[in-house]
């Protein structure tokens, strides 16, 4: 878990999204859990009510959600794009890069929007922290499950 004292590196867009999960958990996420409770509870005995039991720990993920939502949204620091050096990988960089003759492009974001699936690495993994500062043309080793790999910036926008 991250330690919610520090603020969060986040692109802007990333901060929009974040903002609109908070909303929509507390809008329509938090009352639809809240009438599932009373649905239940008004179905009498809740000692052995699997759907009470249920919607009370949906109730506790979306309020633990909310929470740490809340903390990422007031603390976050927006990767400034405009101010950013346009020569070298920041936070809100696209980074294409070669690695072992295939070319991989990478978007380099804040903790909370990471998805590697959809090629969104933290600035704080090791590939993305190694990539912070670099300019094209550089080659970079990172440690990884397989071993150890290169890769050459090709180009960061």
């Amino acid at each position: 878990m991250q330690n919610h004292a520090e603020s969060q590196f986040v692109t802007k867009d990333g901060l929009e999204k974040l903002k609109k999960e908070l909303k929509e958990l507390i809008d329509i996420k938090r009352p639809e859990i809240a009438q599932r409770i009373k649905v239940a509870r008004e179905n009498g005995d809740i000692s052995e009510n699997a759907e009470y039991d249920a919607a009370r720990q949906e109730q506790a993920f979306v309020e633990g959600r909310i929470s740490e939502l809340e903390e990422i949204v007031k603390t976050a620091k927006v990767s400034d794009v405009k101010t950013a050096k346009k020569d070298e990988v920041y936070v809100g960089s696209k980074v294409t890069v070669h690695i072992d003759g295939d070319k991989e492009i990478f978007y380099i974001v804040g903790a909370p929007e990471a998805n590697p699936m959809q090629k969104k690495i933290s600035h704080e993994s090791p590939l993305g922290a190694a990539l912070l500062g670099k300019k094209v043309g550089e080659i970079i080793e990172v440690e990884v499950p397989v071993g150890r790999l290169k890769y050459k910036i090709l180009s960061i926008e």
